[in-house]
């Protein structure tokens, strides 16, 4: 096999021809049957195969510098930098990460899992190459999804002023996760369709260069003018305007051509584009078929592409997009957005139905949450479905736009708390902490399935902003019996006791009701309550609670700074309360990728580690 000759950086570049050609179907292979158990994004990574290959054909690592937007699709550049046996444990606790990581190889030279990041880095480093004297070459790979971000065009803009050379690779499959929208879709769209214009320069570039002594020259000064080829056969060229050379499009499957390409881009001193078409999903039919399925797919089997594990229960993303659907039916108002995540936060069904009233508006979080204000404002209720991780991206937005107007936006925030393999550009740790701080904002969290939907029919009729936030994964069933409507800022209390009070939010709910029986076992009476609100805070319970019990425990799957237990040990602290208060939550860290049930033990957050804590706190005149 070629692939056993690939041991570290650079290795490719001592294979013949025929080998490189072998090795993308061998790399191909490898993938496939290594996500396949593993899981991982695999649609993303088989159409970057040949993409990768040439990168490291033409440049040389870690000297050059290649800055992947995202990062998912960095495997091929895993495996070419000596890493393949790391994907025996890919995202797996201790193990290798899905995306570049700067602590596991030189290679890897920028840290990457959102979007619309590579041309901000890139030019970071070219401008910091420029600035100390050094000589190597940085190239940002960037997908057409990625450049619907705000970010990516904020970079393009500062680009232009750059005098050295700095690469972008667009690297269009015309896929983000779900399928591209908007208006940059459909010119990229035009682009990759304009034969004509390509055959023409192609034509006049070969007619030029045969003129004897000069050809050459010719259409190399041709290349680098502004009045060029292009601009007179394709006025108003996007890149070009902005002050950036354009090249392409080229096929992304064809290693020497884009080989050639990038060659070519390294001789222009300022920035290029090298626009590169591929196929997401590439060699693996169900991939092709189901590019969005297959983006992070969790183990399948490779002949058919169906999931190993059959899901017998809903999740709560399934909850939400039935109380989605179910809500659009009686009220004419309520309209959703999300950015670029119709599949992965359970708007599809909701667009099936309702198409008027869906509103994906690719990788763009920031417009996505003032667009969504816009809708508030003129009458309607939109309901902005986001991953914890992405909502981060529009902080701004959220406080600025929504919350000074007290505009009722309802955000759905699903992948609350630990996601688990993505690991930490993805878990979902601290939208409690920076939601709770901003003024006029409701946040809650449901305990269980039916606390989702009670929940989402109270947002949606709800005066101000609110927020609910949500676990990824199975949604809990457990405790049906208890089902008090939902009241602004009340806890539900679901056993009363003594001694101890556990005040749980959220996922930690179903932890919580273990803890409870465990403390039963112990001989003790303690008392359950299920927060529900992380905002506002039910203060005239916390107060009862508080004088009749010797210890409080809060108990969230967020950060401790800034999250519940710590407004809660804020306010009793104020009352002047004489009552132990114990906080479970996740330290002020960075949670690295692994399984879930592993990183709560690590944590501290799981049933056994709490019940220790409790122990430590009410030892001196316990009965632990």
């Amino acid at each position: 096999m070629v692939l056993e000759k690939i041991q570290q950086e650079n290795d490719i570049k001592k294979l013949s021809k025929a080998e490189v050609l072998a090795l993308a179907d061998e790399i191909r292979e490898f993938l496939i049957q290594k996500i396949s158990v593993s899981g991982g994004h695999l649609a993303s990574n088989l159409g970057a195969v040949e993409l990768t290959m040439a990168l490291h054909l033409a440049f040389d690592l870690p000297q050059d510098k290649i800055v992947w937007d995202v990062g998912h699709q960095s495997y091929t550049h895993k495996i070419l930098t000596g890493r393949q046996a790391g994907f025996d444990e890919l995202r797996k606790y201790g193990g290798m990460s899905g995306f570049p990581k700067r602590k596991e190889s030189d290679c890897d030279c920028f840290d990457t899992g959102h979007s619309s990041t590579s041309i901000s880095a890139g030019l970071g480093y070219a401008m910091a190459r420029q600035i100390k004297g050094e000589d190597y070459r940085v190239v940002s790979v960037i997908g057409d999804g990625a450049l619907t971000g705000g970010m990516a065009y904020e970079a393009l803009n500062n680009a232009s002023r750059i005098r050295s050379n700095f690469i972008i690779v667009l690297n269009d499959n015309n896929m983000s996760i779900s399928e591209n929208v908007g208006g940059l879709s459909k010119y990229l769209n035009h682009l990759r369709t304009a034969v004509p214009y390509q055959e023409i320069k192609t034509g006049v570039a070969n007619s030029l260069s045969r003129i004897p002594f000069c050809g050459e020259g010719i259409v190399e000064r041709i290349r680098r003018t502004k009045s060029g080829i292009k601009q007179l056969l394709v006025p108003g060229m996007l890149f070009e305007n902005m002050g950036i050379m354009y090249l392409g499009p080229v096929d992304g499957h064809n290693i020497y051509g884009m080989v050639k390409a990038l060659r070519e881009a390294t001789r222009f001193q300022g920035p290029v584009m090298l626009h590169v078409i591929t196929k997401k999903g590439k060699g693996y039919t169900p991939a092709e078929r189901h590019p969005a399925r297959f983006h992070g797919t969790e183990p399948f089997d490779i002949d058919s592409g169906i999931p190993l594990k059959k899901r017998v229960k809903a999740n709560y993303t399934d909850i939400f997009s039935t109380v989605m659907f179910k809500l659009g039916a009686r009220n004419e108002s309520i309209v959703a957005v999300t950015a670029a995540m119709e599949d992965g936060t359970g708007l599809k069904r909701f667009h099936n139905k309702y198409p008027e009233r869906f509103f994906d508006v690719g990788i763009a979080e920031e417009h996505m949450v003032t667009f969504a204000a816009g809708l508030a404002a003129a009458g309607l209720r939109p309901v902005v479905a986001v991953y914890s991780s992405f909502l981060q991206r529009a902080y701004d937005q959220i406080l600025h736009d929504v919350c000074i107007q007290n505009l009722p936006v309802v955000f759905a925030i699903d992948r609350a708390g630990l996601v688990g393999s993505d690991g930490e550009t993805h878990q979902g740790l601290f939208d409690i902490s920076f939601l709770s701080s901003i003024p006029n904002m409701t946040v809650l969290a449901p305990k269980n399935k039916w606390e989702l939907s009670d929940m989402m029919k109270f947002a949606v009729k709800f005066p101000s902003p609110i927020a609910i936030r949500y676990p990824r994964g199975e949604a809990y069933d457990g405790l049906r019996e208890f089902r008090v409507p939902i009241v602004y800022g009340k806890s539900e209390i679901l056993y009363e006791g003594r001694e101890i009070a556990l005040f749980a939010l959220g996922s930690m709910v179903k932890t919580a009701e273990t803890v409870y029986q465990k403390l039963q076992e112990k001989g003790y009476e303690p008392t359950f309550v299920n927060a529900r609100f992380a905002k506002p805070l039910d203060e005239e319970l916390l107060l009862t609670m508080a004088r009749k019990h010797r210890l409080i425990v809060t108990l969230e799957e967020n950060v401790l700074n800034g999250g519940f237990g710590e407004h809660v040990t804020e306010f009793l602290c104020s009352s002047e309360i004489d009552c132990r208060i114990l906080n479970i939550a996740i330290p002020d860290d960075y949670v690295e990728h692994g399984n879930v049930d592993i990183l709560r033990r690590e944590l501290g957050i799981d049933e056994a580690s709490i019940l220790e804590e409790i122990a430590a706190a009410i030892k001196p005149a316990g009965r632990f």
